[in-house]
């Protein structure tokens, strides 16, 4: 089996990553491990990050990212809904430098955001946590260690899961003012529409689940 890569117009600027050249997955203790307080006035962290029909910006036009870290330091979030490629797992864990599995599963890699393209992370339901995993809220959390996907490849990963490239990261009070300025809006976070198969559907999900302009 080989990786088929995405085509589209979310992926086409990712498309020619190879497999061995995906993600690097190391501890962020820094960036992630950070606490999650701090919080800002108002806290979105835990919450879907929804871009508007204004949005411009062709990075993140239709997208919907789920925040991770927001605070008086800036804002950390992850796109759920721009898949990248799909292939073996045990060929992302060689791509890796790790030992394969002999797993036959196949997965999909997201595309997380622009920042730090090449870093690995995986975002997933906190049934399987790690040491260095970040929990978020409402069942979700976030790990950036191979140790994750070796765990995927062995039947033992979380039930629900996204492997991402990349992050979408904001400085203290550019997402206020972006938001302001009708680029995006905040809707609660659901497992279904993050973890759901159909990345196509979800913006129009989001989108739909609005209730009031913020």
């Amino acid at each position: 089996m080989k990786w088929i890569f995405n085509q589209d117009r979310s992926a086409r600027s990712c498309s020619i990553i190879s497999i061995r050249a995906l993600a690097v997955f190391a501890c962020l203790p820094l960036l992630w491990h950070a606490s999650i307080a701090a919080e800002t006035e108002a806290d979105f962290a835990g919450q879907l990050l929804v871009a508007t029909e204004e949005m411009t910006d062709p990075r993140f036009v239709e997208t919907v990212i789920y925040m991770v870290k927001h605070d008086s330091e800036g804002t950390l979030g992850l796109v759920i809904n721009r898949p990248l490629a799909k292939g073996p797992i045990d060929d992302l864990l060689k791509g890796f430098g790790a030992a394969t599995k002999g797993s036959k599963r196949e997965v999909v890699v997201h595309y997380g955001g622009p920042v730090s393209s090449l870093q690995g992370f995986v975002l997933h339901s906190d049934d399987v946590k790690l040491e260095n995993s970040t929990k978020v809220k409402d069942g979700i959390a976030m790990t950036s260690d191979i140790k994750i996907i070796e765990a995927i490849a062995a039947g033992k990963g979380p039930r629900q899961s996204l492997i991402m490239l990349g992050y979408a990261g904001w400085a203290p009070g550019q997402l206020e003012a972006e938001i302001k300025n009708n680029a995006w809006f905040v809707i609660p976070a659901d497992k279904s529409l993050i973890f759901g198969r159909d990345a196509e559907k979800k913006w129009h999900q989001a989108t739909d689940r609005r209730q009031t302009p913020l």
